[in-house]
């Protein structure tokens, strides 16, 4: 059931979307919700009727579904680890896209600025990365109100402040990260993503734990 409405949501989204970018398909959030959903349900309903109705081959399909889903997220974790400057790349390219892309993808663009605002972040490297964006560019050809800009969610709270100051962050690309500190997160989210991990190693140890746990014992 859970899985069914993961599928739901993100078929939701997707149709809910006016357009629809190709370049971003294979790291759009709805897409990737409903993939995880029609996994989930493959997996699930093995189990569950196989289980049931005592079907030997559907138990099998489970468990050895189960079992190769473990061994995938096994070796991701362990390349992820061992090549740690690849892994940073791949992730370095999904983030490109995503900024590239943000104002055309709801979806994206709400992902990018909650990344930014939980990880206090701005940019993968840092805030002048937002020159890849179309509107964000800082080129003098750029005929954009945003030339040189950031997102709003780039910018750092103020006390107190109850409206949001969306142009927080105009011309600030043209201007020295010392300078911009006090207005905008000046660090990229590259380096939050580490010191964070770095931070919370023993929640990240618990949540892989807990997530390799019962796919371990459900396919034993």
């Amino acid at each position: 059931v859970f899985s069914l409405l993961i599928v739901g949501i993100g078929v939701y989204a997707k149709v809910q979307k006016a357009t629809t970018v190709r370049d971003t398909f294979l790291i759009d959030p709805a897409v990737i919700l409903i993939v995880v959903g029609v996994v989930m349900f493959f997996i699930t309903f093995c189990g569950c009727i196989g289980a049931l109705r005592e079907n030997i081959r559907l138990l099998k399909t489970f468990s050895f579904t189960l079992t190769l889903v473990f061994l995938i997220q096994l070796v991701i974790a362990v390349l992820g680890f061992f090549h740690s400057d690849q892994t940073r790349d791949a992730l370095g390219k999904f983030v490109k896209k995503a900024i590239v892309h943000y104002r055309d993808d709801l979806d994206l663009q709400n992902l990018m600025d909650y990344i930014q605002k939980e990880f206090k972040c701005c940019g993968w490297n840092n805030y002048t990365d937002w020159s890849w964006n179309l509107y964000f560019n800082c080129s003098q050809e750029n005929p954009s109100s945003e030339r040189c800009a950031v997102p709003f969610s780039c910018c750092t709270p103020v006390p107190g402040e109850s409206v949001i100051n969306t142009m927080c962050g105009f011309g600030v690309q043209t201007q020295q990260s010392q300078e911009v500190d006090g207005s905008i997160y000046s660090v990229g989210c590259a380096d939050r993503a580490v010191l964070w991990m770095e931070s919370h190693l023993l929640l990240v140890g618990a949540l892989t734990l807990g997530l390799a746990l019962p796919q371990v014992t459900s396919s034993l």
